[in-house]
Parts: structure tokens; sequence; C-alpha cells
């Protein structure tokens, strides 16, 4: 990038940075929405396909995939170039997307859906790291609005547009939809990205990346599997654990003796890199569980349409972009970052704590305004974790650092589904069993969750005892949330604020912070 920009007008270098981030948007929204998208047309796919018993692979599997290839696509961009990394996740991406729309049952789906996520793995961590490589972090902030609006509209438009589709094109363009999309984001990354080219004499670290996929396939299962298909303490379970436990005590060991380790353990010295892992595992915990009950306490509790639950969440999602966006600036502008963990810790545990007081009696605006508390918090901690974990490691190891906070993150979104998740069924089961007695059980037995078809079909006495329940049980997830979220201040009171890279005060530090990219300057 140093040769071809540094000789070009100001204004150009400007352009040609905005044009890569559109793609880079565009990639970004790719990853986000899938999952969204597709949710929202699985119903019409069962119907279609069949396989009902194997409804959950189709999410599960992607999920795996990802999480597994995330750190496996950032160490690849740091052997071998950051372009041509990204392009091959789009399009295995794009392949994936492709067959999945040409499936024919439920086990191609399956299979289909995995090619999917082992290319989405590389487009969030890819994205992240050409950023992280064109844009010096005290810099990075004027983007962070653009980053969080993505998500925001991601998590709106996502269910609003697989609606759309399925009803008016068919489940297939759910899939579809990625391809010009894709085919966008493809032309513009080769045309206008230009990143200096990389090539590693050490070959790739095949038992390393075995063992991590190993482990973190086996919590991926644990968490998604425990309570539901199988009960905590069965040996299915159990031997996940146990398998999980020996694959990453394993992994860390030989990430000791590798020659070119998939995951290098001496970014982990540094202090603030550890903290911002630790906060996003936290921030990943709450907030995919906030998404996940917020909704379904609107349409069990307050009488929202599915679609409208959607909706219903922009308090939460619009603070949090609003917020984003203003720690962005004040970063750029200031230098400083440490506020932002703090006061978001500080917002997150009382958006939480207030969200675990709602009930059937609270009404849509005060719901609204706890939401938004809630999304402040999260506003100042969802690319400011980012920022600070690139600013600390030295340029070659961009790409693993972005992918290990981003793989912390998914990691946390899995154990709070999990965890939050058990917590809330066995609370709605012990209420429903309180309230209606053995009508309330039966109901209950198989799912804690009821569709709106389902909550309609419910006698009175048992539909109101239902609407207790999911109030008892959203108090449940987002209480232990409010208490979990006590890590993140505990965390952000230990970062320690080392100077931006690309700021006007060269860094005086001994830590990894202190390398100055040479890339920086090329933009």
């Amino acid at each position: 990038m140093a040769d071809t920009v540094e000789s070009a007008p100001a204004g150009r270098k400007q352009r040609s940075v905005r044009v890569v981030l559109l793609a880079l948007m565009i990639a970004m929204m790719l990853a986000m929405l899938d999952n969204m998208i597709v949710g929202t047309a699985m119903p019409t796919i069962v119907g279609e396909l069949g396989g009902l018993e194997h409804l959950s692979w189709v999410v599960t599997g992607y999920t795996l995939a990802t999480a597994a290839s995330t750190p496996i696509w950032g160490k690849l961009g740091d052997m071998y170039g950051r372009k041509g990394a990204f392009l091959s996740s789009i399009v295995i991406f794009l392949i994936g997307s492709a067959l999945s729309g040409m499936a024919q049952n439920m086990g191609e789906l399956i299979g289909f859906r995995a090619v999917q996520g082992l290319g989405a793995g590389g487009l969030m961590v890819g994205v992240m790291a050409i950023i992280g490589d064109l844009v010096p972090p005290r810099e990075r902030g004027k983007y962070q609005g653009m980053m969080a609006g993505v998500m925001a509209l991601a998590m709106i438009g996502g269910p609003l547009v697989g609606g759309t589709i399925t009803d008016n094109w068919g489940w297939r363009w759910s899939f579809y939809i990625n391809l010009p999309l894709g085919a966008v984001a493809l032309v513009l990354v080769t045309a206008v990205l230009h990143l200096p080219k990389k090539r590693s004499q050490a070959g790739i670290d095949y038992l390393g990346v075995v063992l991590l996929t190993v482990g973190i396939t086996s919590i991926v299962l644990v968490t998604t599997w425990g309570g539901s298909e199988y009960a905590w303490s069965s040996p299915r379970i159990l031997e996940l654990i146990a398998l999980g436990v020996v694959a990453l005590v394993g992994f860390v060991l030989w990430q000791t003796k590798a020659a070119e380790p998939v995951l290098p353990l001496h970014i982990f010295r540094s202090r603030n890199f550890t903290l911002m892992s630790v906060i996003g595992f936290i921030t990943g915990f709450v907030m995919f569980g906030a998404t996940l009950f917020l909704p379904l306490y609107q349409q069990a509790v307050q009488g929202a349409s599915a679609t409208n639950s959607g909706l219903l969440l922009l308090p939460m999602l619009g603070a949090m972009m609003v917020t984003s966006m203003v720690a962005g600036r004040v970063t750029t502008n200031s230098g400083r970052y440490k506020i932002f963990p703090i006061a978001g810790g500080v917002l997150m545990i009382a958006g939480l704590y207030l969200m675990s007081l709602m009930d059937t009696g609270t009404t849509r605006l005060t719901s609204g305004l706890y939401m938004a508390v809630l999304g402040l918090g999260m506003g100042c901690l969802m690319q400011i974790t980012m920022l600070v974990a690139q600013n600390s490691v030295e340029m070659k190891d961009m790409g693993v650092a972005s992918s290990s906070t981003t793989l912390f993150r998914t990691l946390g979104s899995s154990f709070g589904v999990a965890v939050m998740g058990a917590l809330f069924n066995n609370r709605v089961k012990d209420v429903m069993a309180e309230r209606a007695g053995a009508l309330g059980k039966n109901i209950t037995e198989q799912s804690a969750q009821l569709d709106a078809k389902s909550l309609k079909k419910l006698p009175p006495l048992a539909r109101e005892a239902y609407q207790h329940a999911v109030s008892a049980g959203t108090h449940s997830a987002f209480l232990l949330g409010a208490v979990i979220a006590v890590l993140v201040l505990l965390a952000a009171f230990f970062v320690k604020e080392v100077p931006l890279r690309g700021g006007p005060q060269a860094p005086k530090s001994d830590e990894p912070e202190a390398a100055v990219p040479p890339l920086a300057e090329a933009v």
C-alpha cells in the first residue's frame, strides 16, 4: 500500500480508503446478516426439505465452521498476505451460499452451510485486520460509527429482509442474495486494495490447527447441546468437555514449541490484549443473550409481533451506534480511551439490572429506556476492544490479534446463549408448573420457548401463566448478565492507556504497543 499510496494526493488517498472500507463493510454485512436472514426462512425450508430433527444443525454447522476457522484465517493473513486470505474467504463464502441455495435435502443444506461458515470465519477477521493495516489506531475511531451502523442494520434488517425474501422470492434467495453483494465486494477489494505481498518460509502449524479446531468444536457443541439435546450430566456432554479440555491444553503446550504457531502465546503477554480478550468474551456473552431474550419477552409478554420485536430493539441498537461514533471521535481527537471500557462496564451493569426488573406490567417505553442504557454500554465497548487489542501487538501479529478477539467474542456469545438459556428455560418451567399445575408442565415439557401461534392457542389461564413465567425467566437471565458484566468493569480498571499508534506522540513503552506501523503513514 505504501508504494502506491504515498505518491498519491491526500484527497485520492482518502477516496481509496473509503472505497476499500465500503467493500469491507459489505463483507462484514454478509457475515452478520446471514444467520438472521436464514433464521427467518427456516420454517419454510423445513416445510420443503423436511428433516425437522436436524434443524438445529443448519445453524450449528455454520457456527462451528465459523468459530473453528476464525483463528486460522487470521494466521494465514499474517503469513501469506491479508488481501489473498480475505478474497479467498469471500469466494468460499459465496460458493457455500450458492450451494446452500441449491440444496435438495437437509443433509446437503447442513454440509453446504458448513462450507459457508468456513468462509464466514475469514470475513470478520479480514475486515478488522485490513482496517488495522490501513488505518492507524489513532485515526480508526472515525470509522467506528460505520462498523456499529452495519452491525445495527444487520440486527434490525436481517429478520425483515429474510421474511420479505422468503415470502416473495422463496427461501433459496435467502442464500442467493449473498452472491451479488459478495461480487461487488470482490471487485472493489481486487481493484482498490493494495497491500504488500508476504510469503512465509515456515509451514502451516497443522497440529495446532487440529488441536484448536477440536477444542473449539467441543466447546461450541457443549454450549449448544447442553441442557437441550442432552442433559448437562449426560455421558455425551461430559465426553465433549473432557475432549475439549484435553485438546485445548495440548494446543497451549504445542504452541510453545511450534515454529510458526497458529496463535502465538506471546501476544497475551500484553496486559491490554489479555484484558480486551476478557472484555470481548463478556460483551459477547451479554449482547447475544440480550438479543435472544428481549424479542422473546416482547412477543410473549408485551404482545409484539415477530417483525415488530426486531424493530423494538432499535433503542438498544441506536444507542449502541451513537455511542460508538462518539467514542470513536473522542478517541481520535484526544487519543484517550480507558474511560470508555469503564463507562461501558458501568452502563452495561446498570442496563442489565434495569432489564431484570421488567415484569408483565412493564410498558414498551420503559423497556425501551432500559434497552437504551444497555446499548450505551455496549457502544462504549464493541469497537474499542478491537482497537486496543490491535494497538497492543506488533503489525506482524495483526491478523491473529483480530482473529483472537473475534473468537473470544464468538465463544462468549455461545456461552451466553447456553448459560442464560438454561437458566431461562428452567425458570419458565418452574413458574409454569407453579401457576398452571400439570397443564403448565405439559405445555413447556418439550420447549420453554413458544412461538406466536402456539401462544395464541393456549387457554387464557395458561397464557397468563406463561407471560409471568417468561417475565421470571428474563429476570433471572438478565440478573445473571449484570453479575457477569461486573467483570468488564474490573478488567477495565486495569487497562493501561498506551498512546495509540499514528498519533502526534510516539509511544514510550517497552510493550509491543510501542511498535509504530510503517503503513500508518501511508494512509
